[in-house]
């Protein structure tokens, strides 16, 4: 299954995904999967790494699944996590991502 490394940012608590250039992202869509074993064992890594250098907190390997590009997280938490709170999505960082869709 396939999976991507997710976290809050320490600064301010926000949902963050690992991108292929090794920064955070407030965004799951340019997250780096990890498609193998391999992958997903240098994804711990560069999580655990972030973690001891105080730049992330709950750093987590999630699985997900590609539908025509898109990433969308398998469990129902990390759906809510991509796309924002659930109430008032018309108003902070919900309302500028395009909501996570159940697949």
């Amino acid at each position: 299954m396939n999976k991507v490394l997710t976290a809050n940012r320490l600064t301010d608590g926000i949902a963050v995904w690992l991108g292929a250039n090794g920064q955070w992202l407030e965004s799951i869509d340019n997250a780096l999967i990890g498609r193998h074993q391999e992958a997903v064992d240098a994804l711990e890594e560069a999580g655990k790494s972030a973690f001891n250098d105080n730049l992330v907190v709950d750093v987590d390997l999630i699985d997900v699944e590609e539908i025509d590009g898109d990433i969308f997280p398998i469990r129902l938490r990390e759906r809510i996590r991509a796309a924002g709170p659930t109430i008032r999505t018309d108003l902070g960082k919900q309302s500028e991502f395009k909501p996570a869709t159940a697949a």
